[in-house]
């Protein structure tokens, strides 16, 4: 059975047991990662692709962390006695799949966006006026709240008209 997974933007097909040189990942070594982007997962003829993801995820253990071989660029232009030499590590990830075809974290990801609303509508009523606004979003303010204003009036007169209107 194998598994085709999307991470640090590359795709990568995997079995268990397989060890992936992938990007960098913020995970220490042991800790275990889940790959919830399976863009393929089966063998044979019972082959599930994902329009665009499967609701299946991969898990492994993060091996080692470290830098590449250094790649140097050296640029050059002749007769103008222009060089320039510069070297690159790229961080990498190791991981080791352990399992294929675990089933998402879809209800972890539901509940933090149902806890995720009502911080939405708070940071709403918390928003306050500030001299960095521009006069159509101070004139959108007003609407919203139903503070009436004179939409012909400057900045500062609206600024303090919603400010007064707030207290």
């Amino acid at each position: 059975m194998y598994a085709v997974i999307e991470t640090g933007g590359k795709q990568y097909r995997v079995q268990e047991g397989d060890v992936i040189t992938i990007e960098k990942l913020n995970a220490e070594v042991g800790e275990t990662v889940t790959f919830d982007k399976v863009l393929v997962l089966g063998e044979g003829k019972d082959v599930k692709v994902g329009t665009p993801y499967v609701d299946a995820a991969v898990t492994g253990s993060v091996v080692e962390n470290g830098k590449g071989q250094k790649v140097i660029i050296f640029k050059y232009k002749a007769k103008k006695d222009y060089r320039k030499k510069q070297g690159h590590r790229q961080p990498y990830t190791m991981v080791k799949i352990e399992s294929l075809g675990g089933a998402a974290p879809k209800k972890a990801a539901a509940k933090a966006e149902t806890a995720a609303e009502p911080v939405k509508e708070e940071a709403k009523a918390v928003k306050k006026v500030s001299a960095s606004m521009k006069k159509d979003e101070l004139i959108a303010f007003a609407k919203e709240n139903n503070i009436a204003i004179d939409e012909k009036a400057t900045k500062a007169v609206i600024i303090e008209a919603i400010e007064a209107a707030l207290k």
